[in-house]
């Protein structure tokens, strides 16, 4: 197996897996169906075609929390211009100022494929809305003979330069990861975001399984060890009693 790495960084992200009607949520970390949405995006697949979606849907999918970021709260409201009749008032939730690694694991031509895809991408990437569009190039690079858990280790960590410097104080972060497991456990969470179709008309997902890892990163610019306090009496000698 190989692994495909990805970048998600921008403004504004939103990941939403129970999103319904008027209240759109995000979750606190990119969904497989985003991400895979945004592959098959870059790719040029069609809404509706689940033949062709269904090999990235196959792949197993794990993302890195590098930088948590912020959850806002926004209200949208629209005018259906025929009828100039206003639209119900819509309460959308993002996350400002984060980032993320996610990883892909499967075949290495079809990962091979999805990263030139990534470079040239038939439609742009967004992250998880069309409103969302990434800061930097998504791609990062690709993991031949990896698992998902040994790329997302070897991975420096993606944070901004503001958020790193935060953490300083240690030679090495300790960062949240969350791995598709075919296999549950006791320590395994589920959330309904694996893709089955994304046709308009008709959308599909099922339910996933996940267990949360912890991953040591090592801090790209720690701070320089302490001098040791300094009392200039030291140098003086000792009052005889």
């Amino acid at each position: 197996m190989s692994v495909l790495t990805l970048r998600l960084a921008g403004p504004l992200q939103a990941w939403g897996a129970s999103a319904r009607f008027t209240r759109r949520t995000t979750e606190p970390a990119p969904t497989k169906s985003g991400v895979i949405g945004l592959l098959a995006a870059a790719r040029g697949i069609q809404r509706g075609d689940d033949e062709q979606l269904q090999p990235l849907a196959d792949l197993r999918f794990g993302v890195r929390i590098d930088q948590p970021g912020t959850r806002l709260r926004d209200f949208q409201t629209a005018i259906h211009w025929p009828t100039e009749k206003s639209m119900p008032l819509s309460e959308r939730f993002y996350l400002a100022d984060a980032v993320f690694v996610a990883a892909l694991e499967g075949d290495l031509n079809l990962l091979t494929d999805l990263h030139d895809a990534l470079k040239a991408p038939v439609y742009p990437p967004f992250l998880g809305r069309r409103s969302c569009p990434p800061a930097q190039p998504v791609e990062l690079r690709l993991h031949p003979h990896h698992d998902l858990l040994q790329a997302l280790s070897s991975e420096p960590w993606q944070a901004s330069p503001w958020h790193a410097r935060r953490h300083r104080t240690s030679p090495h972060v300790t960062l949240p990861a969350l791995l598709e497991e075919p296999q549950s456990s006791m320590a395994a969470e589920t959330i309904r975001d694996q893709p089955i179709s994304f046709a308009a008309h008709h959308r599909r997902h099922a339910l996933r399984t996940l267990v949360r890892h912890d991953i040591d990163i090592p801090h790209p610019h720690p701070a320089a060890p302490s001098a040791p306090p300094h009392d200039p009496f030291d140098v003086l000698p000792e009052e005889s009693a």
